[in-house]
Formats: C-alpha cells, sequence, structure tokens
C-alpha cells in the first residue's frame, strides 16, 4: 500500500493507493515543520489520518510506501517529518521533499521541463525529469512572489486605492468587503498573515476580470513572474508548467502572458495530487 500527501500549511491531502487503484482520500489539518513541534505533527497524523485509515479497514503497519510533499520544507526538516511518519508507520519507505518538487512531479511526470506554482504565493524550478535542478527564490510577497494571490492583490488595492481602476470597481469591493482604507492599511501592516488577506482579492479580480484594467493587472502579474523567473533558466525550449489556483482561474491570462513572453505553455492544474497519484503509479 502506497500513502502520497500534499500539505500545505492549512490543509493535508492524503491519497492511499492499492495495487496502483486509490482505496481512500482524507483531508487533515496542513502539516509545517516550521511551526508544528513534532508532538503536534504527530498528534495530526494519529488523529486525523491513522485513525481514520482504521476506521476504513486499513492499519498503519500495512502501509509500505509513504511519499510526503510539503510547503516550504527545507531539507533540514525533513528528517523531523520523516521521522513522526516512521513512528506511527513503522514498515514504510518514506520519502519527504518541497512542494515545488511536487508540483514539477505532478505536471512533468518524468519529463524535462519548468515546473511553476501560482497559488497564494509563488515559485518556480527547472526540473530534469526527477529532480529540481535550478531554482530562482521567490523570497515573499515583499521582495519577489511575482504572479501569486499575494501580489495580484497588493496590486488591485494599490490601484484601487490610488484612483488607478474606476470609481464603481472601488465602491463595489469596498461595499462587498464592507472595508474602509483603514480597515485595509490596518490589514495589510498590522494584522497577521497579509499575504493571505491580499490574496483573497483574487476572487473578486476573477469576478470582475472583463475590466480591461483588472485583466491587464493579471496579465502584468504573470508576465513579471515569467520576466523575473522562468526567463533566469534560460530555456525557452522547455514548456512553462503551474499549478495552483491563480494560474487554474485566471488560465486565459497566464496563456495570454506566455505568448507575450514567446514561452511555450505547458499543463495547467488546479492541486497536484492527481498528477503525484499518476506519477507514483
Amino acid at each position: 500500500m502506497l500513502l502520497i500527501a500534499d500539505s500545505g500549511s492549512t490543509k493535508t491531502h492524503w491519497a492511499l493507493l492499492q495495487d496502483n487503484e486509490v482505496r481512500a482520500e482524507i483531508r487533515s489539518q496542513g502539516i509545517n515543520p516550521f511551526f508544528q513541534d513534532n508532538e503536534r505533527i504527530r498528534q495530526i497524523v494519529k488523529m486525523e489520518l491513522a485513525y481514520p485509515l482504521r476506521a476504513q479497514g486499513t492499519e498503519p503497519d500495512a502501509i509500505s510506501e509513504i511519499h510526503f510533499y510539503g510547503a516550504g520544507l527545507r531539507d533540514e526538516m525533513k528528517s523531523r517529518v520523516v521521522g513522526v511518519l516512521q513512528h506511527i508507520f513503522p514498515n514504510a519507505s518514506i520519502e519527504a521533499q518541497s512542494d515545488l518538487l511536487a508540483a514539477a512531479r505532478a505536471l512533468c511526470g518524468h519529463d524535462e521541463g519548468i515546473a511553476c506554482i501560482l497559488g497564494t504565493g509563488s515559485n518556480s524550478g527547472l526540473y530534469d525529469g526527477a529532480n529540481i535542478v535550478a531554482n530562482i527564490p521567490p523570497l515573499g510577497f515583499i521582495l519577489g512572489d511575482e504572479g501569486s494571490g499575494a501580489v495580484l492583490g497588493k496590486l488591485f488595492l494599490g490601484s484601487l486605492l490610488k484612483g488607478l481602476i474606476s470609481n464603481d470597481i472601488k465602491e463595489e469591493y469596498l461595499s462587498d468587503t464592507g472595508e474602509d482604507v483603514a480597515d485595509v492599511i490596518d490589514k495589510v501592516y498590522r494584522q497577521p498573515l497579509p499575504n493571505r488577506y491580499l490574496a483573497h482579492t483574487a476572487k473578486f479580480i476573477h469576478q470582475h476580470i472583463d475590466n480591461p484594467k483588472l485583466h491587464q493587472l493579471v496579465v502584468d502579474n504573470f508576465r513579471a513572474f515569467l520576466q523575473r523567473n522562468v526567463a533566469l533558466y534560460q530555456r525557452p525550449d522547455l514548456a512553462v508548467n503551474a499549478v495552483g489556483s491563480i494560474a487554474w482561474f485566471f488560465k486565459d491570462q497566464w496563456h495570454e502572458a506566455l505568448a507575450s513572453e514567446h514561452l511555450i505553455p505547458g499543463t495547467i492544474l488546479q492541486a497536484p495530487i492527481q498528477g503525484l497519484i499518476d506519477y507514483h503509479r
């Protein structure tokens, strides 16, 4: 039996495969060793994964292989995740890898390509069919993260409050959110997780994507990502693939940006789990 995990900071999607067929899918809290100690991770895995597996007739010691992919999972954190999982699944061979490698495997399989993550944050990597061989650091939404929902929100709110977008859009947005300028400033500069707050504006932007200014804002955000990240790999011969909600819901603007930068469009996935299932079969 094979267990695959796609984990972010808020949720983890687990898929159990037996004889190459999906036997169960379970969702648990997110697992991020940067914010959680070993005991907290163990409790999440035990209560929200191992117990549900038992309830469905699968004992933890029956799992023979685990592939765990986590957001921001740095090398020094991988051994911690492996150790916790090994304690609960004693007979399993376990690997822990980054969400960027998950994206590459889901998007490109065993073929060479450029893999991009475009969600709340952004990232990219040059993939040789087995490993990430080059990575331009994303640097977060203040110094980088071009193409992401957070940067899109930053561009949108900045333009909105400076009067660069029509007043009717501004009034509708503030009415829909129940916010005023002071609220926006407070949530960006004083409240925790401003990147998530900024990324939440993507839903409103998507609903009004027929507005030429908003359409261009999205395209320009993607073009900045391609110019400041993807172009630096110097591989215009490779398809540019993307996973994440921003790429998925703004796929028309993504393709427009790729065409403008004379790059080859590749696969777009909303989430990597199905691609990971296919990869590990």
